[in-house]
């Protein structure tokens, strides 16, 4: 299947086809038989999912557990879908997002305030209610159990209040979500990532998100799994391009936080700049497409942080 990687350790990620390719990928975690999946993407990754299930010889009673990294529908959209899907799975999500995962309707009405009601439905589907006996609230130091893997899950804000990461011992690997950044492949040279970070609206805050990339650091991960997108080796070397780019988005913001549009213009111009330096060979109007999105909601971000 050419949206799914196999990364021959257990782990595969799976394109789920949210908004355009290898924008945001689920992982699917095996382990003697049982498998887990780390975010959802949208309702329309539910047949993609299922698919890489059947390429790996699994089915459906084999997932135990799906594990949202943070409640942001890009992440946790297909959750309902995925849990009714899965009869025999457990959803595990940080304490403070279990209540929206059983009762949506607050998050689908914050995202029809941002996009309209019709837009929110081709992009969202109707969000499914999970059964609150099927939510474990996943605290710092939740371990669960999959196979003969250790999941550790472990509390990460900066990008939002509601994150975890997920720890997997087996493979010195952890599953980032969005607090240890983005990077999108179309900007790899020679097989070197770019990474910067996410800021997005509405609980971003700097000093969490260095704290949490440095407790994750602290496991000595031999790779990280980022929603968007996918594994990273040397994630060391790459925090530190990530934080650098985040305290100048940060230097930005305090000097502009009364003007949003400035914000967003001053902080495109330095992540392109910091794109090109890197050797990234696509045109400016290219990598604005891609970041479009990035940029508009990180500014917005910065901005209310910054205005604190």
């Amino acid at each position: 299947m050419e949206t799914l990687t196999d990364y021959g350790n257990g782990v595969v990620a799976i394109d789920s086809g949210y908004l355009r390719p290898q924008l945001a990928a689920i992982h699917l975690i095996e382990s003697e038989g049982r498998a887990a999946f780390v975010d959802t993407a949208n309702h329309s990754a539910l047949p993609r999912a299922l698919a890489a299930l059947e390429a790996r010889g699994l089915t459906k009673e084999s997932v135990d557990y799906v594990i949202l990294t943070h409640i942001h529908l890009d992440h946790a959209g297909a959750a309902g879908l995925m849990m009714d899907a899965f009869p025999n799975a457990r959803l595990v999500v940080h304490p403070r997002g279990a209540r929206h995962m059983a009762d949506p309707a607050k998050l689908m009405a914050g995202v029809e305030a941002v996009y309209g009601k019709e837009r929110a439905t081709v992009l969202y589907g109707e969000l499914r209610p999970v059964a609150p006996e099927r939510i474990i609230e996943a605290s710092d130091g939740t371990v669960l159990r999959l196979g003969r893997r250790e999941l550790l899950c472990i509390d990460t804000p900066g990008h939002a209040k509601h994150h975890i990461a997920i720890v997997d011992r087996e493979t010195a690997g952890i599953f980032t979500g969005d607090t240890f950044g983005i990077s999108y492949r179309e900007f790899d040279v020679d097989g070197r990532p770019f990474i910067f970070p996410s800021t997005t609206p509405s609980q971003f805050d700097p000093v969490e998100m260095r704290n949490s990339v440095e407790r994750m650091l602290g496991f000595e991960p031999q790779a990280v799994y980022l929603t968007h997108y996918s594994r990273l080796e040397q994630p060391r070397a790459l925090a530190a391009d990530m934080l650098r780019r985040m305290d100048e988005c940060v230097r930005i913001a305090r000097r502009h936080a009364d003007d949003c549009a400035r914000v967003e213009k001053e902080t495109e111009s330095y992540l392109l700049a910091e794109a090109r330096a890197h050797g990234c060979q696509l045109s400016e109007d290219e990598m604005r497409s891609i970041l479009s999105l990035d940029l508009e909601l990180n500014a917005q971000g910065l901005v209310i942080w910054a205005k604190g």
